[in-house]
């Protein structure tokens, strides 16, 4: 079954057909900057957006030449924590909040925080690029990851012999790589891949998503997950079906939009606003430029998929700036 990323609920109404291709949508307005903006801005939370937020802090700078970037990207249950504390402006995520933690989060403050879908990420199972594997189900990546099984594979894989290769891969043993339990990329992996089971003890955990993929990549039995922007020449890209009776899809473009490939996601910016209220400068202005014309096309530079008009408008009247 398709579960394209317009099944999340934020774009009713439009057809897949108005997110072809990578490019930005042309009709996004081109950022307008404002004057008396001044500040630091405090970024705690995902790894994976450590890049975009990087790039997103240097395009505000260039416009607010008095404010000052602080990224620190330790994994996305590290945003909910700052932004509580005060310690953060915003908390990039790359996965929807825990009820527990916007529990929390409304303990404090007696409302929830606002998550804004700043970009769409595909996320990748990567092999060395001399791997021949041609492509594999969930249900097989599930049987690799994890020791529970749940989606259903009828046995343990352990070698590359067990997944149909041959030769000199037939009893080669898989070496597993894969991000700690801070991470939103391993909390997305273990619902989406693993069914929501247990990984297995032998997942070497890696402090990032660029970790990731460099063990990969210098490991010609591994096999390992992260972010499509962390892609190298050193590694491939696996094709991956939702299950048996379905085609494997690349990790384009397209095939995510479409719901074709089984596992893109919203990168998410949590912001601490209270509905009905007005955003100091600082934030309203960042937000302004993420969801402007300039802002996705730092997207698209730095590997991920942007995203369009219609959604970027819905998100700012999230946060009261439409």
């Amino acid at each position: 079954m398709k579960r394209s990323i317009l099944s999340l609920g934020l774009v009713a109404g439009l057809t897949a057909g108005a997110f072809a291709g990578a490019s930005v949508d042309p009709s996004l307005p081109d950022y307008r900057p404002t004057s008396g903006v001044s500040g630091t801005i405090k970024s705690v939370g995902s790894d994976t957006m450590n890049n975009l937020m990087t790039l997103w802090a240097e395009a505000f700078k260039k416009y607010y030449p008095a404010t000052m970037p602080e990224i620190e990207g330790k994994g996305s249950s590290t945003a909910f924590p700052a932004l509580v504390s005060g310690a953060s402006t915003f908390g990039p995520m790359s996965r929807e909040a825990k009820s527990k933690e916007q529990d929390e989060f409304a303990k404090v403050f007696g409302y929830p925080a606002t998550q804004l879908a700043t970009s769409i990420d595909t996320l990748a199972v990567y092999v060395h690029k001399d791997n021949p594997i041609k492509s594999l189900t969930l249900q097989q990546v599930d049987a690799i990851f994890s020791k529970t099984r749940k989606g259903g594979y009828e046995k343990d894989i352990t070698t590359w012999g067990d997944l149909g290769l041959t030769g000199e891969w037939a009893s080669r043993p898989i070496t597993l790589y894969g991000r700690n339990s801070a991470s939103g990329t391993y909390g997305y992996f273990k619902e989406h891949a693993c069914f929501k089971g247990d990984y297995k003890d032998s997942v070497r955990e890696q402090p990032g998503s660029s970790a990731v993929v460099a063990s990969v990549a210098s490991d010609l039995s591994g096999i390992g997950y992260s972010g499509v922007g962390y892609k190298t020449a050193d590694v491939r890209a696996v094709p991956l079906a939702a299950s048996p009776d379905d085609d494997a899809y690349e990790a384009s473009p397209e095939n995510a939009y479409s719901g074709d490939y089984p596992m893109a996601r919203f990168l998410w910016l949590t912001v601490n606003y209270k509905p009905g209220t007005q955003l100091d400068p600082l934030r309203a202005e960042f937000i302004r430029l993420v969801f402007s014309r300039e802002g996705q096309e730092v997207v698209v530079k730095d590997g991920y998929l942007p995203v369009p008009k219609a959604i970027a408008e819905r998100e700012l009247t999230k946060v009261g700036l439409r």
